[in-house]
């Protein structure tokens, strides 16, 4: 039998620790339906016993503590809530050394959603990959440098580490998970079981781009809003350049360390972002979306559409724009 912990941190999100619970629950129940035995045994793992949440609204009762828990084979992060992500890993720093020594002892880790944040605080991600919520990249980047964020993976796997994409994400790879300790017949049954989408590889489409400005230099600055302000425009990297007199070579440079993109993705970005909100509302097709974003091409616009969110621009107009959802 695999021991599974499932953390109870300080200013957790709870649903994130219910749901783990239940989906490990659910498997051991389609095992022992099968005629075999149950696999998981689940424990809530706290650094006390009664963990308040959501300001004391709720309070979530742990099985047991780190303290009293010695060895484990699976531990489950969930996502952190607060929007002050640096004191909720402060009030939850005392579960860092245990989480090191426990991935010593053979224990596998796997984080949900901004969970990541607890796990990078371990050092054990450093040199590997990790995803996470797409909205926190920016700050994830600026306090894990070592780390590589990759916000558009749903999963990652790397040495017995795991991490989830944002938000509902993390169910995909709780799915993954299942399917590994188990088989694909019993995670199949259980993604029917809680309806949701198997092998879902990507969070790309939900992405919503917001150019990364918390930075000092006031030159690549101006040139983010440049771009931002001129849509329709067809903008290039060197009279860009040479717009903001900075040379070439030294402008790439410093738009990549400022804005974690190089000049010529986040004019991209920029250009598909709008494109996006453009395709969700309205009639225009995609040609007259195509021209309004500053494209002539059309082979060159549905590609880079299509890198960045992983739709082509009508596969995503058929996603999200009501008018094509009600017709």
């Amino acid at each position: 039998m695999k021991h599974v912990s499932i953390l109870v941190p300080e200013e957790a999100v709870l649903v994130s620790i219910a749901d783990p619970r239940y989906l490990f629950a659910t498997v051991n129940d389609f095992l022992e339906a099968a005629g075999k035995p149950a696999l998981f045994q689940v424990q809530l793992i706290g650094l006390r016993k009664d963990v308040p949440l959501n300001n004391g609204l709720f309070s979530v009762h742990a099985d047991a503590t780190i303290y009293d828990l010695k060895k484990t084979d699976l531990i489950i992060i969930p996502a952190l809530g607060s929007v002050d992500l640096k004191r909720s890993l402060e009030l939850n720093s005392a579960y860092i050394p245990w989480l090191v020594q426990q991935h010593r002892n053979g224990a596998e880790v796997a984080s949900l959603c901004v969970g990541a944040f607890l796990l990078a605080s371990t050092g054990l991600l450093n040199g590997k990959e990790c995803s996470s919520h797409w909205k926190t990249a920016p700050e994830f980047r600026e306090m894990f440098p070592e780390v590589t964020l990759v916000d558009g993976r749903i999963i990652t796997e790397e040495k017995g580490l795991y991490s989830s994409g944002g938000a509902t994400s993390y169910w995909n790879l709780l799915l993954y998970l299942v399917e590994k300790y188990t088989s694909r017949e019993i995670a199949i049954l259980t993604a029917k079981l809680f309806a949701l989408e198997i092998d879902r590889k990507s969070q790309s489409p939900f992405i919503m781009f917001n150019g990364q400005k918390k930075h000092e230099d006031e030159p690549i600055r101006l040139a983010q809003e440049f771009i931002e302000d001129n849509l329709s425009e067809k903008i290039s990297v060197d009279e860009l350049a040479v717009k903001f007199a900075i040379g070439r070579r030294h402008f790439d440079r410093r738009f990549k360390k400022a804005t974690n993109n190089t000049p010529a993705e986040y004019i991209q970005r920029v250009k598909v972002e709008a494109a996006k909100k453009l395709l969700e509302i309205g009639k225009k097709n995609v040609n007259e979306v195509m021209y309004e974003v500053g494209y002539s091409d059309t082979k060159s616009f549905r590609m880079v559409f299509r890198k960045i969110t992983g739709l082509s621009p009508q596969d995503y107009r058929n996603k999200y724009n009501n008018e094509v959802l009600e017709a």
